[in-house]
């Protein structure tokens, strides 16, 4: 075991891990430390864990320093700075005439770097603007683009919930989303509904997934017959999965009807879980490779 402790640079940005040595650091503190971009200025977002060696990236730099008063002063200057090079890297790039969108800018803590984030249609040609910006900042210069789910993570905004935005308050990082999971919670499909800011898939459809799997585990599919508890037997026309209800068309004398029960009072055949789908799968392997030994012999 290893102890750790987790280090964010920026808001709901992605959680580093580092060495806490012997120094007395706790959630919410300021701390130095040094990272592949030099020497940062982050804060700690937990206390002291242990971690199994297998489960960390290793070399665990250590913490240099708890933040002084010096350390948080110069910090906020870097802010005031970035606000300034911000604006002076956009008129340098409207000068060029460069088809990009400068989102953010970021100093490292040593201002040994500045950092331009920008999101452009392709690829582009900026050497220019970055002799440009060498020449006033007279430091290394780094442009990075980046993509639309990035660029609205810098930025924020309100979602269509009417709260701020997952990616910029909590989300340290993205996580995958399908048209899957609109399908399985039965949203509509109607890609404006479904969509962001950014223009991608919500990111708050992973949220329920989970629950959702499960619930539709518990119900038939549309279209599937089954046998109710009072005797008759009908096709599936719609279901309520927060309710776990069910609708059934049921004939009788050559009349149709359409029944709500509840999914306990109902037969019909189960639906395969996850693990069971994957012991199919082994046991399926397993019989391919008995075949293929079988046929060696």
């Amino acid at each position: 075991m290893i102890k750790v402790i987790g280090v964010r640079f920026r808001q709901a940005g992605k959680i580093y891990n580092f060495d806490p040595v012997d120094l007395p650091v706790k959630k919410g503190d300021h701390v130095i430390v040094e990272t592949a971009r030099g020497i940062e200025y982050g804060y700690v977002v937990g206390n002291i864990t242990e971690k199994r060696d297998e489960d960390v990236v290793m070399p665990l730099k250590p913490i240099i320093r708890i933040a002084t008063k010096e350390d948080d002063k110069k910090a906020e200057e870097n802010v005031e700075k970035e606000k300034k090079a911000f604006k002076i890297c956009k008129e340098k790039i409207a000068k060029h005439g460069l088809q990009m969108k400068l989102i953010d800018t970021e100093y490292t803590f040593d201002n040994n770097k500045v950092l331009f984030y920008f999101t452009a249609d392709g690829r582009i040609d900026f050497r220019e603007l970055v002799k440009d910006l060498a020449a006033v900042f007279k430091t290394r210069i780094e442009l990075r683009q980046v993509g639309v789910r990035d660029e609205t993570k810098m930025l924020g905004g309100i979602g269509i919930c009417g709260r701020p935005l997952c990616c910029n308050t909590y989300l340290s990082e993205f996580i995958p989303v399908s048209i899957k999971m609109a399908k399985e919670q039965n949203l509509s499909l109607n890609p404006t509904k479904i969509s962001g800011i950014c223009g991608r898939l919500m990111c708050c459809l992973k949220n329920e997934q989970s629950a959702y799997e499960y619930l539709n585990s518990n119900l038939p599919s549309v279209g599937e017959t089954v046998k109710t508890f009072d005797g008759f037997k009908g096709e599936v026309l719609s279901v309520n999965v927060l309710r776990q209800r069910v609708k059934i068309v049921i004939e009788q004398n050559d009349e149709r009807e359409v029944k709500e029960y509840s999914v306990n009072e109902l037969k019909f055949r189960p639906k395969k879980k996850k693990f069971d789908l994957a012991a199919e799968e082994l046991k399926e392997l397993k019989g391919l490779e008995d075949t293929e030994e079988s046929k060696l012999d």
